[in-house]
């Protein structure tokens, strides 16, 4: 499904669940794994000096650093990477995301793995809006391919997925998620969940309400039913309320393994857009991974085409 992962990690405990999940994933799909870790942030210009994103203490930077920065990181994931020989680590001085994305275009990535934040507080603290906006912010934001945000420890692992929930608010970017997750439910031979939160504000009358909802229901069928070709294994659900309260209690309803996203809420260039406020609280808050699309390029993981089922869906 996967050809090509590249697992972003900054090897600390923070990112062992994406960690875990990156491995079982290239394992399963016996992907090539990619290990990046860029450590540090340049002070200024191409200046040698960086500041270390863990411990914030300043430096000069040389070959022999990264080189024991690198050794470091193949054995904090040695006992991960002992079933996968194929295995790369990289790891270089500079910008997180810039070099994340750089990396991902270099190596035609299909799909980045990388944790939901990058410091040891709760996920559920004041503080998490901050935590968000760095690094996986800015990476979900402008990466071509799929971006996969562990923030907890994944129970089932993709292959053994059995529910998939995308939430879409019906955005050209929400068409890019569905198609993707069409793609992974087809393949895997699993339930796809279509969801729409529908916000109606805190004043809304009975009638405005029932409006909303069949206008909904409408573009449901449109948009995504009609395009389901041959796979037929989905449910469609749609709740009033506000959007990521309602995704996360529907993903929890439906015991889902995996959301899928659109990476912003409004129609506009993907490369201006910030990352969406509902998926960034989805995230954080989500007890599964969450996986965001913002862009049509790679979507279409599935060898079997759309709407087609593969051998191990059909046994």
């Amino acid at each position: 499904m996967f050809e090509k992962i590249l697992f972003a990690t900054t090897a600390s405990p923070t990112c062992d669940d994406a960690a875990k999940v990156a491995f079982e994933l290239s394992r399963k799909n016996r992907s090539q794994l990619s290990v990046f870790h860029v450590f540090g942030l340049p002070s200024r210009g191409f200046g040698l000096e960086y500041r270390d994103v863990r411990t914030g203490e300043k430096t000069e930077a040389d070959g022999n650093l990264v080189d024991l920065v690198q050794e470091e990181m193949r054995q904090y994931y040695e006992k991960l990477a002992k079933d996968h020989p194929s295995v790369q680590f990289e790891t270089l001085v500079g910008e997180p995301h810039t070099e994340i994305l750089r990396r991902a275009r270099k190596e035609d990535a299909n799909l980045i793995i990388m944790g939901a934040h990058t410091r040891p507080e709760d996920v559920g603290a004041s503080r998490h809006r901050a935590i968000a906006g760095s690094t996986m912010q800015k990476v979900a934001k402008s990466a071509r391919c799929p971006v996969l945000i562990v923030s907890r420890p994944c129970v089932t692992c993709w292959s053994y997925f059995a529910n998939i929930v995308v939430a879409t608010d019906f955005s050209k970017a929400s068409d890019y998620a569905f198609q993707f997750a069409r793609n992974v439910a087809s393949d895997i031979g699993c339930t796809l969940h279509l969801f729409h939160g529908v916000d109606v504000g805190e004043n809304a009358n009975q009638s405005f309400i029932e409006t909303k909802v069949a206008e909904a229901e409408r573009k449901m069928q449109e948009k995504y039913v009609a395009n389901m070709g041959d796979f037929d294994n989905y449910k469609i659900a749609i709740r009033e309320g506000a959007p990521h309260v309602e995704v996360l209690k529907y993903a929890r309803e439906a015991k889902a393994d995996l959301i899928v996203m659109a990476h912003h809420t409004r129609e506009v260039d993907p490369e201006q857009a910030v990352l969406g406020s509902t998926i960034e609280q989805v995230v954080l808050r989500s007890a599964c991974p969450v996986l965001s699309v913002n862009h049509p390029d790679k979507v279409d993981v599935s060898p079997y085409g759309p709407g087609a089922k593969s051998e191990k869906a059909a046994a």
